[in-house]
């Protein structure tokens, strides 16, 4: 049995006509009218009785072609959501990102325009740092993230990137230095710092390290936290001070003052990591919206 022989019994069944059901249906009545022998045979019942000029389903037949729509009624759901799949118009992609880049506006504008866009493509969101998700990409584990650059070697994945964002140093309001309005890294170089461990945050690690030798001083790092929202809250704690992404400072614990750096100073990259080849056109759709809000503005500085 295919499905054309139930297409043309539902068709028999809602005209109660042979003819009019061939016209309906596309074909010769001679045609049909086999079609419907033929599936009386293979299920070994009678389908229809004659009733003057046209025919009447029998009871088996009503019941049989209840079941019938509904199985059509399956396929062509199923016919549409793959094609609604195949176009990125369905489906469901596995999106990482960093602590730090949950607060960046090109992120969060990114997830507003997709979900805007393409609303019956499910978000499953990860957090994790950058190494992490970079391992997730590559073991299909996640379908894009988005992280701050560098990334472990992988040829598997590929790395887009996004925004280069301001840091701002983040210290505790009783600091001597939180009553300024700016301050330079230099400023800073007596300081005990809070920072991130290069094994989960490479890139911001290196970028605050290598902004500072810059300058002439390797800072004295007393304390390193994995997350930087730990960070912050050190920082509120006086335990020392730091330097984080601008939009940390969307982070407004009640100890910590945000100040702007000025002259030379650290950036902190953005980007979006996805695998090389991707066939999911829903997960193309998604890098193509992250990378639409490229050479957007860092956010706002506090």
């Amino acid at each position: 049995m295919e499905l054309r022989h139930l297409r043309y019994f539902v068709a028999v069944v809602a005209e109660g006509h042979l003819t009019r059901a061939a016209r309906r249906i596309g074909i010769a009545q001679p045609a049909l009218t086999q079609q419907i022998k033929a599936l009386e045979a293979e299920l070994g019942i009678r389908l229809f009785d004659r009733a003057g000029r046209g025919i009447v389903a029998t009871e088996a037949a009503r019941a049989f072609a209840e079941e019938a729509r509904a199985i059509l009624a399956r396929v062509d759901g199923a016919v549409q959501h793959a094609r609604q799949v195949a176009r990125g118009l369905a489906g469901r992609v596995r999106v990482g990102f960093t602590e730090s880049a949950s607060f960046h506006p090109l992120v969060t504008g990114s997830f507003h325009r997709f979900r805007a866009r393409y609303p019956e493509v499910r978000l499953d969101l990860e957090e994790g740092d950058s190494t992490a998700l970079a391992a997730g990409l590559a073991e299909g584990r996640v379908d894009a993230a988005f992280v701050r650059p560098p990334l472990p070697a992988a040829g598997t994945v590929r790395l887009d990137p996004l925004a280069a964002e301001a840091m701002v140093a983040a210290l505790p309001v009783g600091h001597a230095l939180a009553g300024r309005e700016s301050l330079t890294l230099t400023d800073l170089a007596a300081e005990t710092f809070i920072l991130y461990p290069r094994a989960v945050r490479p890139g911001l690690a290196d970028a605050v390290l290598a902004a500072c030798e810059a300058e002439g001083f390797h800072p004295v790092v007393g304390q390193t936290t994995p997350q930087l929202s730990s960070t912050v809250n050190f920082v509120a704690a006086g335990i020392g001070v730091s330097i984080v992404p601008a939009c940390m400072a969307e982070m407004r614990p009640k100890g910590v003052r945000y100040l702007p750096l000025v002259g030379p100073q650290p950036s902190a990259m953005l980007g979006i990591a996805w695998r090389r080849g991707e066939p999911a056109q829903a997960v193309r759709n998604f890098v193509a919206t992250a990378r639409a809000g490229r050479g957007a503005l860092a956010a706002p500085p506090p």
